[in-house]
């Protein structure tokens, strides 16, 4: 009994892509501008620790952080810009 519930709740699962879809939905697109907004805010606030630190070295560590932040912020990017051409175009 139990297995056929098993076998029955992965057959049911969702399809797996091989490629992301052409096309974000609107829940996809919020949450990938909530994504831009913690990466832009743990920037900033990286920017700002390493400049109150007064070790050298801390404040070196903790602007690769930023930077870290900033390249991630940077690849997520075009992901919103390319929703926000496709909507202008429907």
């Amino acid at each position: 009994m139990q297995n056929e519930m098993n076998e029955q709740s992965t057959n049911q699962s969702q399809p797996m892509f091989m490629e992301p879809p052409k096309v974000i939905s609107t829940k996809d697109a919020l949450y990938i501008a909530d994504m831009l907004t913690w990466n832009l805010v743990a920037m900033k606030k990286a920017h700002f620790f390493a400049s109150q630190c007064q070790d050298a070295e801390i404040a070196q560590e903790i602007e690769k952080v930023c930077k870290m932040h900033q390249r991630h912020y940077e690849r997520i990017l075009p992901h919103l810009e390319n929703t926000q051409s496709q909507q202008t175009l429907q």
